[in-house]
C-alpha cells in the first residue's frame, strides 16, 4: 500500500550523494543503468563525476525524511531540456514512480520554463514507459543508440505541458 503522504523534494546534488549512486545494483535487465565506481567517475570527470556538471546539470530526489531517493540530469538542449532519470533500486516498482517522476518534471518546468521537456527510454522498459505516459508523456520517435552493451531501440517521449 501506498502512503498518500508520500513526497519528493529536489535538491542540489552532493558529492556524497553522487558517490552514493555509484554503488546502487539494479537487477537485470535494469541493471544496464548502473554505473561505473566513483572513483572513476572523479578520474575521468563525466557526468556527475564532473563538480560543474554535476552542479549545473544533475539533482538529487530526496524523501521528506532527507534521504536519498534517486537524481535527475537537466540537460539543457536548444529549446528542450532532456530528463535523465534514476530511481533508487530498492523503490523501483512500489508504485512510486509517478510521484517521482512529476516532482522531477515540476523541477524542469521551474528552471526552463519556456522549453520542452523530453526524455529517451529504451523500448523495453515497458515498467518505466508506462509511468511516463501516467505523467503527460508520448512517444514521439524511435531509433537506436549506443549503449554500453551495443545499439539498441529507443522511444523519445515528449512532456505534453
Amino acid at each position: 500500500m501506498i502512503n498518500p503522504s508520500v513526497a519528493f523534494h529536489v535538491a542540489p546534488m552532493e558529492t556524497s550523494h553522487a558517490e552514493e549512486i555509484c554503488n546502487w545494483d539494479y537487477t537485470a535487465p535494469y541493471n544496464i543503468y548502473g554505473w561505473m565506481p566513483w572513483e572513476q567517475m572523479q578520474a575521468l570527470g563525466i557526468e556527475f563525476g564532473d563538480p560543474q556538471l554535476r552542479n549545473e546539470q544533475y539533482v538529487s530526489i530526496l524523501n521528506g525524511q532527507g534521504t536519498l531517493c534517486g537524481f535527475a540530469q537537466l540537460f539543457p538542449m536548444e529549446g528542450v531540456v532532456r530528463l535523465g532519470i534514476g530511481m533508487h533500486p530498492d523503490l523501483c516498482g512500489q508504485g512510486l514512480g509517478k510521484i517521482f517522476v512529476d516532482t522531477i518534471v515540476q523541477a524542469a518546468l521551474i528552471r526552463y520554463p519556456e522549453h520542452e521537456i523530453d526524455l529517451e527510454v529504451m523500448t523495453w522498459n515497458q515498467r518505466a514507459i508506462r509511468t511516463y505516459q501516467k505523467c503527460g508523456f508520448t512517444i514521439t520517435d524511435t531509433y537506436e543508440r549506443l549503449t554500453p552493451t551495443g545499439n539498441k531501440p529507443f522511444y523519445c517521449m515528449v512532456y505534453d505541458k
